[in-house]
């Protein structure tokens, strides 16, 4: 692989329009750039999760995560080209499998909440829904494999399941959600 990036300022977003993988160029704004931008934003979160004090089967989980949302980073960035596949999803579901079988049942809804890990990785959740919310708009538009969408819907169910791994981890329970709770008065 050569120098693939030999010039970072190029000057030929001032106008507004960004390149995309094929050569061709759309605007900040169009709803492709935003489903990239999302993926890239929740890539970044996940490194935020990653620089946290982890069980070293989570880091490593995230780390192969971070390769696969960077795959379909490149995926959005050329219309109609594809690299998440069916093994992708596999090792998703591999993944909340196990982790998943060592946790308790859930009786109640959970709050994003608990240790700074489990809570960074509720973050990094929710952006993933935000994620997958951009390429379902995308996708009635535009050409998107199912598998992208899909790949996100897991790694967002993967992520709810790694932030009650996360806090058992810090020696925390789930935080529950109170129905019905009041502020205490003052």
């Amino acid at each position: 692989m050569g120098y693939r990036l030999s010039k970072i300022t190029t000057r030929t977003g001032d106008d507004g329009s960004t390149g995309l993988g094929d050569g061709s160029r759309t605007s900040k704004d169009a709803a492709r750039v935003e489903a990239l931008g999302d993926v890239d934003e929740l890539n970044s979160q996940i490194g935020v999760v990653l620089a946290e004090n982890l069980p070293a089967a989570v880091g490593d989980l995230l780390s192969e995560v971070q390769h696969g949302l960077f795959d379909l980073g490149g995926e959005l960035s050329i219309p109609g080209y594809t690299t998440i596949t069916e093994d992708h999803l596999a090792a998703l579901d591999a993944a909340i499998a196990r982790h998943n079988a060592a946790l308790p049942p859930l009786e109640e809804f959970i709050l994003p909440a608990g240790s700074r890990a489990a809570s960074l990785c509720h973050v990094a959740r929710t952006v993933c829904r935000r994620a997958e919310r951009r390429v379902v708009t995308l996708a009635r538009n535009e050409p998107v494999s199912p598998l992208a969408v899909q790949y996100l819907n897991r790694l967002s169910d993967l992520l709810f399941i790694l932030c009650r791994v996360l806090n058992r981890h810090a020696g925390l329970a789930d935080v529950c959600w109170q129905p019905k709770r009041h502020a205490p008065a003052e």
